[in-house]
């Protein structure tokens, strides 16, 4: 948490006005020099801001102000807050810095061909482009295509794996399932533990053919 209180110029506008603080000790809470809380005061400086109340934010107590007042050589302390809640990025396309702007449709094309799955508003979630850019590329129609390379954008800096990994998982969960192939299944466990059936024996006795009958046996008769 910083030691210096939310819009300080503004604050000091409002202690000026509505405290008997000493400019130094003003000067000292809000950040700021002695001689610019002096301006302020005499309305040289900081004409039309609005005066921010810190107590109504939280970030004095009409306690603290109190003892200040009495003894001038107090440091003014910012009030600890109770409760820190956790910044959030705010809904809408990811803000790209501009050198690396270049870069987006070469992360575009690299999207498309390695990630056909995702859809358009999770590309644009991603790498913070538009919807006619991405549509240009798969077209081939954009203006630098012959030039473009698909080019990883967590390798670019456009959008790190997590974001990546959870966009593809998500579009995963919208894909149809493949239908098994009957001609490639495996055999169950039944099935291949299964003993195979005896095959069939033929009883009859085999025909003898001419070429075995014994010539002594005939001439012997």
């Amino acid at each position: 948490m910083s030691d210096t209180p939310l819009m300080p110029k503004a604050t000091a506008v409002w202690l000026v006005e509505n405290t008997a603080l000493t400019f130094k000790q003003i000067a000292d809470f809000c950040q700021l020099h002695e001689l610019e809380v002096q301006a302020i005061a005499d309305e040289e400086a900081a004409q039309g801001v609005k005066g921010f109340d810190p107590i109504i934010n939280n970030q004095l107590t009409r306690d603290e102000i109190e003892k200040a007042e009495a003894d001038s050589s107090r440091k003014l302390k910012l009030a600890k807050q109770k409760v820190q809640l956790p910044t959030k990025r705010t809904r809408g396309p990811r803000y790209t810095p501009i050198s690396r702007r270049q870069d987006r449709p070469n992360a575009i094309l690299w999207l498309v061909r390695n990630h056909p799955e995702l859809k358009d508003a999770q590309i644009i979630r991603l790498v913070g482009t538009t919807k006619p850019t991405i549509q240009s590329i798969k077209d081939r129609t954009h203006w630098n295509s012959s030039n473009l390379q698909p080019m990883d954008p967590v390798t670019l800096g456009l959008c790190s794996q997590i974001d990546l990994d959870r966009e593809v998982k998500k579009a995963a969960k919208n894909l149809p399932e493949i239908p098994e192939d009957e001609g490639a299944r495996l055999l169950s466990a039944e099935e291949s533990l299964a003993e195979p059936e005896a095959p069939a024996f033929d009883t009859t006795p085999p025909a003898k053919d001419d070429d075995d009958i014994s010539i002594d046996s005939v001439f012997g008769r």
